[in-house]
């Protein structure tokens, strides 16, 4: 894809949304990165406001997306870090506005949606990518490298889980949306779980899911549980859980040969939740006591875990930008992860 107009460092960035996704995620990454500058943040909620100024001295703030673009000739890119029903509409808008853009998964909601965003993106000559994080925790990189090694031999069943105890649901926004508007786990965890998924074993030639909704009064599901046949061979078992009072094996990978478990998340949001700068010497590093563990029963040696790295998606992305360099996140990739998705809320609606 043509890079976009930014030609030197800093790239001019401007970010909708100061919830989790904004505040979390991209700010921090963003500020970590010399190569980027974040330029204007676009929340109305006082308490947010108030977090960016803390957190970002210097950085404008403005009540609507409507003023960034307003402000678009000072900018090259836009990250989109609002509620998933309105991804699509916003990337639209950044497109026509001439700005590079990254949008948050899901990176929309239906197929067609998400061919329409790359189609326009190519036909404009502007480069689009999508934020799949997940792709740089450190365990699905450690996992990577085993595969990549045939440390399992041929592998056969691949077990994959979020899953946490959160009774009642704390962003509004999610309390209230349907599938139609980009609620449930499904959208939320499932683009990440799927997105693994085919990262590592390819596309899929079958599908089975489950998806209830436990919490009372929820508008869309927060258990949901999805079996894929990849055309490699490999059955992908993926559990998406809100309300699990026991939380399964983050990674659960059986094989001809050996078997891989790994327990417990990866340590990034929560670091950068809590305050942790990407730079941090310690920052995505997993304690030996969280380390998978590889062999057969009886013989099971820890496997040293790959260092997490989410800053990992902005290098990429100044390289794409600034040399050219292929995007981070393909979006024709997600676009794959969102047609399976659309395919099962089809299955089971």
């Amino acid at each position: 894809m043509t890079p976009s107009p930014a030609s030197v460092a800093p790239i001019r960035t401007g970010l909708i949304g100061f919830g989790t996704s904004g505040r979390v995620f991209h700010s921090p990454l963003l500020a970590a990165n010399p190569e980027f500058s974040l330029d204007l943040i676009v929340t109305r909620d006082p308490v947010r406001r108030e977090r960016a100024e803390e957190r970002h001295p210097g950085v404008r703030l403005v009540p609507s997306a409507d003023e960034l673009f307003d402000a678009a000739d000072a900018l090259d890119l836009v990250v989109i870090g609002s509620p998933s029903g309105t991804h699509v509409e916003l990337a639209h808008a950044a497109l026509d506005a001439g700005l590079a853009v990254v949008v948050d998964k899901p990176f929309a909601l239906t197929a067609r949606e998400g061919r329409g965003l790359i189609e326009k993106a190519e036909r404009l000559g502007l480069l689009l990518t999508v934020f799949q994080n997940r792709r740089w925790d450190g365990d699905f990189l450690t996992l990577r490298g085993l595969l990549a090694a045939g440390a399992l031999g041929e592998v056969r069943r691949f077990e994959s889980r979020f899953e946490w105890w959160k009774p009642e649901q704390t962003k509004a926004w999610k309390v209230g949306a349907t599938i139609q508007q980009g609620g449930g786990v499904l959208f939320d965890l499932g683009a990440h779980l799927i997105d693994q998924a085919l990262q590592l074993f390819g596309p899929v030639d079958g599908v089975y899911a489950e998806t209830v909704t436990r919490r009372p009064g929820g508008a869309a599901d927060d258990d949901t549980f999805v079996a894929l046949h990849h055309g490699s061979g490999v059955r992908s078992h993926l559990w998406m859980n809100g309300i699990a009072a026991q939380a399964g094996p983050r990674f659960h990978v059986l094989g001809s040969e050996s078997g891989y478990t790994k327990w417990g998340l990866d340590g990034q949001e929560n670091a950068l939740a809590a305050g942790a700068h990407p730079t941090d010497p310690d920052f995505g590093v997993d304690p030996e006591s969280a380390w998978g563990v590889l062999g057969r029963d009886g013989a099971l040696t820890r496997v040293p875990a790959e260092r997490g790295n989410y800053a990992a998606f902005y290098s990429g992305l100044a390289d794409a930008i600034l040399r050219g360099a292929p995007v981070p996140v393909d979006p024709h990739e997600s676009l794959r992860t969102i047609a399976l998705i659309e395919r099962i809320n089809l299955l089971t609606h």
